[in-house]
């Protein structure tokens, strides 16, 4: 056999793990390979490997969170497409198909920090903006647990002034469902609130920052709502043959069913519903002085439909459109997202449960961010956001609180809803107190790393198999870096008072004072009042 004919076989046989049929490719999955993507909400999932079986279509569903056309593995593979993906790991077999559009794939280094670098700057380069620095150098407050749809001024005035007598520092308040006379209807009810405009300045006098909650439906048969169906800016019925009247209006608004009920959606595929709605937005910030946007729901499942826009959109183009009126508030929050990695918006993970499971999900789903490319993350609500886990204070568990307060410490943005001053003994609720000053204190150095991201791209959070590849992180889930130099292992299960940490290769000195050589796994103590934070030291030190 001469030596041509030798070079070809060996290239075909390389080969026979890209299979690409157009709108399919079927790869092998490598000996020690681990692949990271597609939504953030299953990142305790991941990474997936050549044991897998598991399957995601993108189009349609962004499973309550951010999604992202996108798969990376730590052997620098990478899978990305403009448009929504299915993708299935079978036990060593990866396939991916596309409803048309092209798969891009290929291989970019050998290991999963090169694949990631390749793929945000050819795919989502960030464009050098930041959301608003509160963000990130302050704690966050939430008004939804303490009220949930009980938005009220009195109540929301007399939560900013707890925070501040127990000593928490000031940050941005976020304003949450129901403070809004209707869906669509973007004014403060006049039953709860009595001078919205002296609410927020005296809010900005304490030191806040101020968002309201914001989503795109329209509560049908209100004036609004009849304005908006006559001008033509709601998404419209696609069945021709449905047997209602509608007296005021010129087509069928289509009504979708969202967990408020049913309602009406504006149709932002539109560039006269974009003016209109921005509109209402703007008038809050000059009228009344709100600061920025809480914008919710947008899910691509609530576009699945049979429904009509103004221009021809796949549903997860609707979560886009939504997606895109908060470039104009760099005070601004997401939970449903497509295709927005490298942009200056907040992604928060979706509400986790009051329970010990959900904050073992909080770490690995906001690694699994970080490797999609969303930089500027928020992982839910200290304690859980889920509102109904807050029904019964009898279902309270304190050492969650506090668990879970410590998880969002060194996170990009740590975010309080439920009062810990309301829920948790006194030594409990010092310690949730210590975490609010350990973020602001350390919230000079997150703002420089989110700067960082704005200009190359590199996530804020990282897996170990990110920030230190080839050294075999890939399924440590429990533990991150902030940046390259901080490595941070909080406790996210009942009852534990030690447990494990890998230290990669270098010297670290940890929050005890803690001098520990790297390249090993060192178990360590961990009483309920100490988060484990430890900073990679020079290597001349």
């Amino acid at each position: 056999m001469n030596l041509g004919l030798q070079l070809l076989l060996l290239f075909l046989a390389s080969m026979q793990q890209f299979v690409n049929n157009g709108d399919k490719i079927e790869l092998n999955i490598e000996k020690g390979e681990y692949w990271w993507g597609g939504l953030s909400s299953s990142g305790h999932e991941t990474p997936y490997d050549a044991t897998t079986v598991v399957s995601h279509d993108l189009w349609g569903d962004n499973n309550g969170n951010q999604a992202q056309p996108l798969l990376l593995s730590n052997k620098g593979r990478y899978i990305w497409s403009e448009d929504p993906i299915k993708y299935s790991f079978d036990k060593g077999k990866l396939t991916v198909t596309s409803r048309g559009a092209k798969i891009h794939y290929g291989k970019k280094g050998n290991n999963l920090r090169d694949a990631y670098n390749f793929v945000s700057g050819k795919f989502f380069p960030s464009n050098g903006e930041i959301p608003d620095a509160m963000l990130f150098t302050r704690p966050q407050y939430n008004t939804w647990i303490e009220l949930m749809y009980d938005q009220n001024q009195a109540d929301i005035l007399r939560y900013a002034e707890d925070i501040i007598s127990k000593g928490y520092p000031p940050g941005v308040i976020m304003i949450d469902d129901n403070w809004q006379e209707n869906y669509g209807t973007w004014k403060f009810s006049t039953r709860r609130f009595t001078d919205p405009k002296g609410m927020i300045k005296k809010l900005h006098d304490m030191g806040f920052k101020v968002m309201m909650w914001m989503c795109p439906f329209v509560s049908p048969d209100s004036e609004v709502f009849r304005y908006l169906a006559r001008e033509g800016m709601l998404l419209l019925d696609g069945e021709r043959t449905q047997d209602i009247l509608w007296a005021n209006t010129q087509n069928k608004a289509a009504i979708i069913r969202w967990w408020n009920g049913a309602s009406a959606c504006l149709d932002l595929s539109n560039p006269k519903t974009q003016k209109w709605f921005q509109e209402q937005l703007d008038y809050l910030v000059k009228e009344y002085g709100v600061d920025g946007f809480k914008f919710d729901a947008g899910d691509a499942g609530f576009y699945t439909g049979d429904v009509i826009s103004f221009n021809e959109s796949t549903p997860n183009d609707h979560t886009t459109y939504f997606a895109e009126v908060g470039l104009q508030y760099p005070l601004n929050e997401y939970r449903a997202s497509w295709k927005m990695a490298g942009l200056p918006l907040v992604q928060r993970l979706r509400d986790k449960a009051h329970n010990w499971e959900d904050l073992q999900k909080l770490i690995p789903d906001q690694m699994s961010q970080s490797v999609m490319g969303y930089a500027y993350t928020c992982p839910d609500m200290i304690g859980g956001g889920e509102y109904q886990s807050f029904l019964k204070a009898s279902t309270m568990d304190e050492e969650l609180v506090v668990r879970s307060a410590q998880v969002h410490a060194l996170m990009p943005m740590m975010q309080f809803s439920v009062s810990p001053w309301r829920i948790l003994s006194k030594e409990n609720q010092k310690i949730c107190l210590e975490m609010a000053k350990l973020h602001e204190k350390m919230g000079p150095m997150i703002l420089e790393l989110a700067k960082h991201a704005s200009e190359t791209g590199e996530p804020i959070v990282k897996p170990l198999a990110f920030a230190f590849p080839d050294s075999g992180y890939e399924t440590v889930k429990d533990q991150f870096m902030l940046g390259d130099e901080i490595l941070v292992a909080p406790v996210v299960k009942k009852g534990i008072r030690s447990r494990k940490v890998v230290f990669p290769q270098g010297k670290w000195e940890g929050d005890d004072g803690s001098l520990i050589e790297g390249g090993k796994t060192v178990e360590i103590q961990v009483p309920m009042n100490r988060l484990p934070y430890f900073k990679k030291l020079p290597d001349t030190y």
